[in-house]
């Protein structure tokens, strides 16, 4: 279901962007790396958080680390990952093909703005051997994504 979701969110908002997938793992921004040919900061992964009730998605490049003092300041929380099976409930993609795109729910998502470093990335798209190649700003737009200043 999640590959799918990805795939008709691009169908209907960006049908010229197209989903890579790949017979090996991309789930691990290493792997990932390795199997696209980029460096891991070229792979925007993508955290699932939780915010005091709330979930939110948040889109970083791959080598990026979350800045305690940085979310703390912008969210006026710490952030807390999700455990695993409340990554797939909350999001419709497994772990290792979480992504922006065709989410199960009203998620929030942020970019954080080290992602501008780059023309194009490649975020996971619903499963552990995909992705699409996209550039940071399209990819935030077409998620109506906020920008954000969270990692170091």
């Amino acid at each position: 279901m999640s590959l799918e979701s990805v795939k008709a969110f691009f169908a209907e908002k960006a049908p010229d962007v197209q989903v890579i997938e790949l017979e090996t793992s991309t789930a691990t921004v290493i792997e990932a790396a390795n199997a696209h040919n980029v460096e891991p900061a070229q792979i925007a992964k993508t955290l699932s958080l939780k915010l005091g009730d709330d979930v939110i998605l948040l889109v970083a490049r791959g080598d990026a680390r979350l800045d305690n003092r940085k979310f703390k300041d912008q969210f006026q929380n710490k952030p807390r990952m999700l455990d695993f099976d409340s990554v797939l409930e909350a999001t419709g993609h497994p772990v290792g093909g979480v992504c922006p795109f065709g989410v199960a729910g009203h998620l929030k998502i942020y970019c954080d703005i080290s992602l501008r470093a780059f023309d194009e990335v490649l975020p996971a798209a619903g499963a552990v051997n995909s992705a699409v190649r996209i550039n940071p700003h399209r990819l935030a737009e077409l998620t109506n994504a906020i920008w954000v200043d969270v990692c170091q």
